[in-house]
């Protein structure tokens, strides 16, 4: 038996999120499709570094899964691209340690967030960019985000319906980029809480717009409240963007 690591891409656009959900689509439910075919009939278990929202993107989402297909890794690459959805694409695919999990032994993540700042959104990437209807104020939003970095614990910034305990995160870069009238978030930590990255983005928008202050993200931090943190941004901004494992 071999366990196989794969980076894949999706647009989230069309699936009801990353996992396996009754009724729906979703890309762990393609995945499996797919891999049951190749398998002839066999399920195939399909295990990611984490799950994404409904909407959500990702460029770096990394999984694994066992085969007893002997199988070269070029073979792998082009049967999974030919058979999976266009929504869908394996980026590259390798044979992995054994022991090695996608979700237990991730050490960091990349994300980015993504908004835009024209007057009129383009009809092509409405699904991909949050339209804004007020342009921020960026060096806010950057001095703000200073309190975010660093090791906190980060209830204010996590979905109250999360049965996580364990809240403590550590955020090792937060940067805005500007690229025309885009304007990207992106953000690198150690893990992140169920909703964190667009509570993040949605109070450091308010900042942004005048809202709030940059000094009240601190405090927001202290309180461990969620009810003191902005809105959660809308999930079609949010890409995942790399996964980190150790080497």
């Amino acid at each position: 038996m071999k366990r196989m690591k794969a980076v894949i891409a999706y647009d989230g656009s069309g699936f009801a999120g990353y996992q396996i959900q009754p009724e729906a689509r979703t890309i762990q439910r393609e995945l499996m499709k797919v891999l049951k075919n190749i398998h002839k009939g066999r399920d195939v278990q399909v295990v990611a570094s984490g799950r994404t929202d409904a909407k959500v993107h990702a460029t770096g989402q990394v999984i694994h899964f066992d085969t007893d297909f002997n199988i070269p890794v070029e073979g792998w690459l082009k049967a999974l691209n030919v058979l999976l959805p266009e929504d869908i694409r394996v980026s590259s695919i390798e044979e992995a340690a054994p022991e090695f999990h996608a979700r237990y032994h991730t050490i960091g993540k990349t994300y980015r967030y993504k908004w835009d700042r024209s007057t009129i959104i383009s009809p092509f990437t409405r699904n991909y960019m949050v339209h804004l209807k007020q342009r921020p104020d960026v060096d806010a939003m950057r001095k703000a985000a200073k309190a975010i970095l660093g090791t906190h614990d980060f209830s204010s910034f996590c979905a109250a319906n999360t049965g996580v305990v364990d809240k403590v995160r550590t955020i090792r870069r937060l940067d805005f980029e500007e690229h025309g009238e885009e304007l990207h978030m992106v953000i690198e930590g150690s893990g992140f809480l169920y909703n964190m990255v667009r509570i993040i983005a949605g109070t450091l928008f308010e900042v942004g717009i005048g809202k709030r202050n940059p000094e009240e993200v601190a405090e927001i931090i202290r309180s461990a409240d969620r009810a003191a943190a902005g809105k959660t941004a809308a999930a079609h901004g949010l890409y995942l963007e790399n996964v980190e494992y150790e080497s």
